[in-house]
């Protein structure tokens, strides 16, 4: 650390308690009082330098012993103390970490070159330009040090001087200008080596990174830090490097940004003083609001552990909503770890805060309707399916869809509050509905008590139609799942079969286009025959024939299946509404005298309808239907 030595005269100073005296064998004729401290001194040498001291001795009645209180003495005791040994000509050193104090207490005494040449003010500023300026490492000592009197280091420029200082050379390659300073810097072997008495180490230079300032300056306090932050921004340093300062420095200074802290972070601030709290809200919002503005140069999981902070310590409403649209705009990146955000609120009755990351979500959707027009509409028409530009969105709705069935065990979840965040995404953000499906049916397990009305309300959220067949598979023999909603499911079911036959055909016309121009089939598809199709391509059309026979089978056994059920049901119903009839009791002895009994048969008289379809293969198949009629009760 460089330094300036000022004076000639050895150090005459001695302290004694609270008091300096100065020991040059005459006795002090005016003591100064600076806060707590007083100092025994002589009115000549500080007269001689100081215009302040001047005018206030001369205004004082002519005494032997002179008193003077000095209030607002920047720098304190200490900074007054190294201003006497000046006066009086004693050995003194200029530092990096006392140039500020010096620069603004020889301000307040009016230490110019009025009242001497080369009084302590010109000194000072010499130096503060001269070396200070001119070092990095200087620099952010400085600056440290002004952190007692803010105020008077900004009217003196101190602050601002140090602060552009520090910008500029955070935004020069330190491999250029030599910041900051590496040991034996001169003494290198031809090869690249350090020498050390002319042998070479073997060690080489490091190339300093782009963060190689960053531990320097998150030493500085809340305030400074912002105005070094908000001045490289005016440099236009890049927004990754500057919120990589910002994260380096929140780390330092807020516990709990990860859920591993969070618990311990929660207990602290509940054993800490309110001014710990408030000191840490300070410093959240201040970081959240020095945060670049720009998408993906912060980590999602760094803004969540700032959201929960803030959530813990009862931030600000405008910070915490701040902290939600930067996490929704880059909604994409976020896991589903990071989006378990817990409810620290005794009035949230839920495990996690619902409402938090349904702000989020619309947060993601009003950045995301800022893309063109064109490119949803062409989704929702089936001509995008693909697009980088639609992919981010696919990926917030499996996000949505992974947490919604995370939370749908709650039990204190309600309907309402989970359907709403399952209808917050808008159509196209889901290329299919497989995931909302499973948690939909977790919810309605977690949830039995819910009645019909509400499960069919619930299930209004999910398009059958977006349906996988595996997922129509599970939904047809859902039992939680509402009769209306497995009907659509069942029929959806037989409409993407009756479109994958189609689809079979057409790719087969297009895999020969020689038997396209020969043979135009019918909109019925026709009769296809071995010639036309050859080999390889009829034994194809045969297997999926067979397959979608197949597939054709299952589901006209489980419509049957439904409906034998819905028949059972109704039949059963039937029995409870229908009246009993009274017999007395001397008819009912009259009828067992005669040994008659009633007895009550319903049976199935099957008429065997026979459908006719139509293979592929030119054959016909015969499918046997069975109806029901109810035989009337006889007594025998």
């Amino acid at each position: 650390m460089d330094c300036e030595k000022l004076g000639s005269k050895p150090d005459g100073f001695e302290r004694r308690g609270q008091a300096w005296f100065c020991t040059t064998g005459l006795p002090s004729d005016i003591v100064i009082e600076v806060e707590e401290m007083s100092f025994h001194l002589h009115k000549f040498p500080l007269m001689s330098r100081s215009g302040k001291l001047t005018r206030l001795i001369t205004e004082l009645n002519e005494e032997e012993i002179c008193c003077l209180s000095l209030s607002d003495v920047p720098g304190g005791p200490e900074a007054f103390e190294l201003a006497a040994k000046f006066c009086y000509g004693m050995k003194l050193e200029i530092t990096p970490l006392n140039v500020g104090a010096l620069h603004c207490i020889a301000d307040y005494l009016e230490m110019t070159e009025e009242f001497g040449e080369g009084n302590l003010l010109t000194k000072s500023e010499g130096f503060l330009i001269q070396v200070v300026l001119r070092s990095w490492k200087d620099s952010v000592l400085t600056l440290q040090s002004c952190e007692r009197f803010i105020p008077q280091a900004e009217r003196l420029q101190i602050v601002k001087k140090c602060v552009d200082s520090i910008a500029m050379k955070a935004c020069t390659d330190p491999g250029l200008v030599g910041w900051p300073r590496q040991e034996h810097e001169g003494l290198q072997s031809p090869g690249g080596s350090i020498l050390w008495n002319g042998i070479s180490t073997g060690a080489r230079h490091v190339q300093p990174q782009p963060d190689w300032w960053y531990e320097d300056i998150a030493a500085l306090s809340l305030p400074l830090y912002k105005l070094v932050i908000s001045a490289m921004e005016d440099k236009d340093i890049r927004a990754e490097i500057i919120a990589g300062a910002v994260v380096h420095y929140s780390k330092k200074s807020i516990p709990g940004l990860t859920k591993r802290q969070a618990g311990s972070a929660i207990g602290g601030l509940s054993l800490g003083s309110a001014s710990y709290e408030a000191t840490q809200r300070e410093i959240l919002e201040t970081v959240e609001s020095l945060l670049p503005v720009q998408k993906n140069v912060v980590s999602s999981k760094f803004l969540f552990g700032l959201l929960r902070t803030a959530i813990i310590l009862n931030a600000s409403e405008p910070c915490r909503s701040n902290l939600e649209r930067r996490i929704g705009m880059q909604l994409e990146h976020v896991t589903l770890d990071d989006l378990l955000i817990p409810s620290y609120s005794y009035n949230v009755e839920t495990l996690y805060d619902i409402e938090c990351v349904q702000r989020i979500v619309q947060h993601c959707i009003f950045f995301d309707q800022q893309a063109p027009e064109s490119v949803h509409q062409g989704f929702e028409e089936g001509a995008f399916i693909g697009s980088p530009s639609l992919t981010p969105l696919t990926k917030v709705g499996k996000l949505v869809d992974a947490f919604l069935a995370e939370v749908a065990p709650d039990v204190n979840l309600k309907p309402d509050k989970f359907q709403s965040l399952a209808e917050a995404l808008p159509n196209y953000a889901r290329l299919y509905d497989d995931g909302l499906y499973r948690a939909i049916d977790v919810f309605l397990k977690a949830h039995p008590w819910l009645t019909e009305s509400e499960r069919e309300r619930l299930c209004t959220s999910l398009d059958c139609q977006k349906l996988t067949l595996e997922a129509c598979t599970h939904a047809a023999q859902n039992e939680r799942l509402p009769l209306r909603v497995v009907v659509q499911v069942l029929f959806f079911e037989q409409l993407q079969l009756r479109n994958a036959i189609a689809g079979s055909y057409i790719a087969a016309d297009t895999a020969d286009p020689a038997r396209t121009s020969r043979f135009n089939p019918p909109s019925d598809f026709g009769i296809l025959g071995p010639a036309m199709l050859g080999g390889e391509g009829w034994n194809g059309v045969l297997r999926e024939n067979q397959v979608l026979r197949m597939d054709m089978n299952t589901i006209k056994s489980k419509v049957t299946n439904l409906e034998r059920e819905c028949f059972t049901i109704r039949q059963a119903i039937h029995k409870i509404e229908k009246p009993k009839i009274a017999v007395s009791s001397k008819a009912r002895n009259i009828i067992s005298k005669f040994g008659c009994k009633f007895r009550t048969q319903v049976c199935d008289s099957q008429e065997r309808t026979v459908i006719t379809v139509q293979n592929l293969d030119g054959g016909s198949v015969e499918t046997p239907r069975r109806s029901r009629h109810r035989r009337s009760t006889s007594v025998s």
